[in-house]
């Protein structure tokens, strides 16, 4: 069960001190001759506190929280960061309460709806009309 206030609480957080990276670019491997078309999709919230990351993760149920590098002087820095599938469900989480990032959001949304309409959420897989008709109910 997803707590209504905890969510809000998180895309507060993400609309201040996140960012999304959602980019395609060209990557060449060793083994393939030409470069091919590679896609890039990534959040992440980084920040000098700890504990709110690690409630990001706990919440959200995705991601992982780990320490930044930063220059010789500054304060320790932690990162939580999710990719490709994991920021497609966090995408999904965060969209009803965002207000700065919501297009971003979106982008990632519809990059991933546009491929397959459906996710896996508390491992059963669910159609992503139904995840909106039972969000708009809860």
């Amino acid at each position: 069960m997803i707590n209504n206030l905890n969510m809000a609480y998180v895309a507060g957080l993400f609309d201040g001190e996140g960012s999304i990276q959602y980019k395609q670019y060209m990557r060449k491997r060793k083994h393939n001759i030409k470069p091919y078309p590679t896609w890039s999709i990534r959040m992440e919230i980084a920040m000098t506190e700890k504990a709110p990351l690690v409630f990001v993760m706990e919440t959200l149920g995705c991601g992982t929280v780990n320490s930044r590098k930063v220059r010789p002087g500054r304060k320790k820095q932690w990162r939580w960061r999710c990719s490709h599938q994991d920021a497609y469900y966090s995408a999904l989480l965060l969209q009803p309460y965002a207000h700065v990032k919501i297009q971003k959001l979106n982008k990632i949304i519809e990059h991933y709806t546009n491929r397959k309409n459906m996710f896996k959420f508390d491992d059963k897989i669910v159609r992503l009309e139904d995840f909106r008709k039972n969000d708009e109910l809860g």
